[in-house]
Order: structure tokens, then sequence, then C-alpha cells
């Protein structure tokens, strides 16, 4: 059975993102392609958009779990989930995932990134690409208090991070 990689981020422009985080996405969606394992995210646009690009472009699969109508969708995803759940499909992202990478991103972000926490998923930070994400790279609990939580600083990084515990 294939690995499933959550890749959480904003879904629009965000003044707290750094420049390139949508480069960033994009090329982690190739990664995740390139190991063979499948790229599921909230289906919409910016970080999961670029994601489901980059993994497209190298012939990968994508999932998205929306929050209403598969209209949502974005143009990469191949499997449109919808949920009629708004944003508490939050947590089904996550629960389906085998592990997650965080992009940039802002509340719903961290709210992803909690439920990793709670749910004991392997959880991995691109830092460096602004919002939530950055915040959480300095904070304690992510130091002490997830065992498999990893800052990493590029995407081949965060996906060998997350295959390594899976």
């Amino acid at each position: 059975m294939k690995k499933v990689i959550a890749v959480i981020g904003s879904d629009i422009p965000d003044t707290h993102l750094a420049h390139d985080t949508f480069t960033i996405a994009e090329e982690l969606g190739k990664e995740i392609a390139r190991h063979h394992a499948v790229l599921l995210c909230g289906g919409r646009g910016g970080v999961m958009e670029a994601a489901c690009k980059g993994a497209k472009s190298q012939q990968g699969t994508t999932i998205g779990i929306l929050p209403d109508s598969k209209v949502e969708a974005n143009p990469y995803v191949d499997i449109a989930l919808p949920t009629g759940l708004g944003t508490r499909r939050n947590y089904l992202v996550v629960n389906m995932s085998d592990a997650v990478i965080a992009v940039g991103g802002s509340w719903g972000t961290l709210n992803e990134m909690s439920f990793a926490g709670i749910l004991v998923k392997p959880l991995i930070l691109i830092k460096g690409t602004g919002g939530s994400v950055d915040l959480l790279c300095e904070s304690y609990l992510i130091r002490e208090k997830h065992d498999k939580a990893v800052v990493t600083a590029a995407p081949k990084e965060a996906v060998e991070a997350a295959l390594s515990f899976l």
C-alpha cells in the first residue's frame, strides 16, 4: 500500500509567507511523487495547489479533502472528496495521512499541526516558509513535546524525514 503524505499550508497569498513558499510547496509535491507516495491535502489553492501541481508534474496521485463541494478543488486534484464539514475537515486531512508536512500557513494550518500532535502523526515543518510553521518551529512544543516532529529546511529533506517514520 502506498504511503499518504499530507501537505498543509496557506490557501491564499499571505503577507506572512516567505517569497518562495509556493515554489517550495511545488518542489515538495514533486518529491512526494518521486518517492511514490500519495499527496493528500485540503484540495484548494495556495500551498495545496502548488504541491498538487508539483506532484502531477511527476505523474503523482493527489487527493483533496474539500470543505464543501468538488467545485472548490484545484485543477491538480485527482480525487476530490467533498465533506460538507467546512474547516472541520482539517481533522480528516491529518487523520487520513501517514505523515504531515507543513508549509507556511495561518490558523487552519496551526489547527492541522495541532491535530498531528494530538494524533501522534509524524509532523515535518519546513522552516523559512513563514506563517504559523515558522512560529511553531521556534516553540518548545516542537522541541520538547512531540517525539515525531522534525524541522527541516528543504522539500527533499522533509519527504525523507516523513518517510523515515513510516
